[in-house]
């Protein structure tokens, strides 16, 4: 059950989490992540790039209400808010479902993940960036077997939080 606290904020339940991972595991046993040792690690590595950016969001909320300078882990269009999030406007997530069949998933297998992968590359990369690139070392593509699938799994992780 998902309720609202005084300021329209959702507050999740235990109950709710439940039911949105397991219809979240539903959707990837369909999209071709048969069992538990295939879709955790494709579930996890998924959540941890939505919580990155909610924290990240919060974290420049904070800086910005403070004055300070606040540089973020990742750029566009590498952060869940550009790619992952649904419902945001003129974002790459909206001009990869626009485009050719199978354009969101060379995105994410040929463009995204490489990335994140390179980022403890960069010349003054930060702790956390050190830390992305090696969560996500051991992906190596979207294991999920169509865009469809891939996408509602996307929605469901966004719903977690907000």
């Amino acid at each position: 059950m998902t309720e609202k606290n005084s300021n329209g904020k959702r507050l999740i339940t235990q109950q709710s989490v439940d039911q949105a991972v397991k219809s979240i595991c539903d959707i990837m046993r369909r999209g071709n992540c048969a069992g538990a040792l295939q879709y955790v690690p494709e579930l996890t590595w998924i959540l941890f790039l939505r919580i990155l950016d909610e924290r990240e969001e919060r974290e420049e909320q904070e800086a910005e209400a403070l004055g300070l300078p606040f540089r973020p882990s990742l750029e566009a269009p590498y952060r869940w808010g550009d790619w992952g999030a649904p419902e945001r406007e003129a974002n790459k997530r909206q001009e990869l479902q626009n485009a050719p069949p199978n354009s969101f998933f060379h995105f994410v297998n040929t463009e995204l993940l490489p990335h994140l992968k390179a980022l403890k590359e960069v010349p003054d990369a930060t702790p956390r960036q050190k830390v992305i690139s090696e969560i996500m070392t051991g992906v190596e593509r979207v294991r999920i077997d169509t865009e469809r699938n891939f996408l509602d799994v996307l929605d469901k992780v966004h719903q977690l939080s907000n």
